[in-house]
């Protein structure tokens, strides 16, 4: 008795994400199996995470933690998922990613592809030069900083092109 997989995943998809996880390297997970652990029965390795994928029936494993030192001396949580878990969640971005990201906003930076905080950082700097640029040009005079008020220096009196001058 033959019964169709719920969801369909070509194993080819889930050899993809084995590539792309692979080539990443990592550390292993809380079942300690490294990314060459994994190899030496790599073609049951990746037909569990396909069958379980694809019959509905995966279920991610726990997150191994790990502190990391932080610059300002404090320390930080760091999430390492196991290497079937990683080919798992490469799969599922692989398929999600380009279903969703045309719905993100432009200026929307944070974990999307090919864009940083770096970026959004940029954009915030452009922006910022052409709207002190407008606001130039629709007022008139210069900009003055106060505290954290911004001001400007709009001209009046004798010669201003004020409309409630005349």
């Amino acid at each position: 008795m033959s019964q169709a997989k719920p969801f369909c995943i070509s194993k080819n998809e889930v050899w993809e994400a084995y590539q792309r996880v692979k080539a990443n390297k990592g550390a292993a997970g809380v079942d300690d199996e490294t990314i060459e652990d994994f190899e030496r029965n790599v073609k049951d390795n990746l037909y569990k995470v396909w069958n379980r994928m694809s019959s509905g029936s995966y279920l991610p494993p726990p997150v191994r933690t790990v502190k990391i030192p932080k610059k300002n001396g404090g320390e930080r949580k760091l999430g390492i998922p196991t290497v079937a878990d990683r080919i798992a969640q490469q799969v599922a971005k692989a398929r999600l990613e380009p279903e969703v990201e045309p719905l993100f906003h432009a200026d929307s930076y944070g974990y999307r592809p090919g864009k940083s905080a770096l970026d959004a950082v940029g954009q915030n700097s452009i922006r910022r030069k052409r709207k002190s640029s407008i606001a130039k040009t629709i007022f008139g005079g210069e900009r003055t900083r106060t505290k954290s008020l911004t001001f400007w220096a709009i001209p009046f009196g004798p010669g201003s092109t004020d409309a409630g001058s005349q």
